[in-house]
């Protein structure tokens, strides 16, 4: 691609789409038309001081594309209704699946090819493993309705046929992303975030306890990915034709929360102290305790990058980001 490439990104208000609106703006790129819901106060950091040739409300964004026509060359979609603790499926079916069918056929019609944001919730509890193979998609039995909305959607890509697909599509399974930016997330920040929150109010991090007898607490397992990784896992796919397809992104190695929250301290220079609590009752049931991204799918479609340890991670989380509430 040329630096001078007119570029879609949705969700650029939002923590993904923030870094990767940052990223693409430290690699040349700043001919970019975001779209958002901007009308969240506390995600204006985000996307303030960025670069980019105009910005378009989430709601009116295809209205506006039929009206200017603008000449595209890539599209980056990241946006989406992330919350798993929202379990009405009407909202998560409008923009996790409607939204997505919109964007899609957009760049079917105009010959663009798309990038877009899945999730390893697509997996549930892992019964069928964590392999980005096309055959188990429709198999899959995600635990909450958000990781249903994104099967949903890579259930239906997978249903094209070659003249209804966008000439390269990569539906990439974002595992346990933190990184700058999710400072509006609440809740749904990451646990790194909670943990430098707690450390610094606290002086301790409070952990879900294990319910199951496999695991001991603090124990559970996730692939925990560095935004940047991501960020440069999209700038590659944009500079490099790959075989379409849905591919995992995460660092294809799984790590405790005590290892996390012990990189936590150790990047603040503070001795552990840790408390477990009861995982919530609403989503007890949908906690995942173990994920991991098996990652030959990308590297054999030639990916050269290495990707951050957890305490390379944590450590210019905490240090060049949270412990000055910076953004990317």
């Amino acid at each position: 691609m040329d630096k001078s490439d007119l570029i879609l990104l949705t969700g650029a208000a939002g923590f993904i789409g923030s870094y990767m609106l940052g990223a693409l703006n430290r690699n040349g790129f700043e001919n970019i038309i975001i779209a958002d819901h901007f009308g969240e106060e506390k995600k204006l950091k985000n996307y303030e001081g960025k670069k980019f040739a105009q910005q378009i409300e989430r709601d009116e964004l295809f209205e506006w594309l039929s009206a200017n026509n603008p000449p595209i060359k890539y599209v980056l979609h990241l946006g989406a209704r992330t919350d798993t603790t929202e379990f009405d499926y009407s909202i998560h079916q409008k923009l996790n699946v409607d939204y997505s069918i919109s964007i899609w056929n957009y760049c079917t019609a105009n010959k663009i090819p798309l990038i877009y944001a899945s999730s390893a919730a697509t997996y549930g509890a892992g019964e069928l493993g964590y392999k980005d193979d096309h055959d188990i998609v429709g198999k899959l039995k995600p635990l909450n309705p958000y990781g249903v909305s994104k099967n949903e959607f890579d259930k239906w890509a997978l249903q094209q046929d070659e003249a209804h697909c966008p000439p390269f599509w990569a539906g990439l399974k974002f595992f346990n992303v933190y990184g700058p930016n999710e400072y509006h997330k609440g809740r749904m920040a990451s646990v790194i975030f909670h943990s430098f929150n707690q450390v610094v109010a606290l002086g301790k991090v409070k952990l879900f306890r294990s319910h199951r007898p496999d695991y001991k607490d603090g124990e559970q397992l996730r692939d925990f990915v560095y935004v940047k990784d991501v960020a440069d896992v999209c700038l590659w796919l944009m500079q490099h034709r790959v075989p379409s397809g849905l591919y995992n992104l995460g660092t294809g190695k799984a790590r405790t929360f005590l290892d996390l929250v012990h990189a936590v301290f150790h990047s603040l220079d503070k001795t552990p102290e840790i408390e477990f609590i009861d995982t919530p009752v609403d989503i007890r049931d949908k906690y995942q305790y173990f994920t991991e991204a098996p990652m030959d799918k990308l590297k054999r479609a030639g990916y050269p990058g290495e990707f951050t340890s957890l305490e390379e991670g944590v450590s210019d989380y905490v240090k060049n980001y949270l412990s000055g509430h910076q953004y990317f």
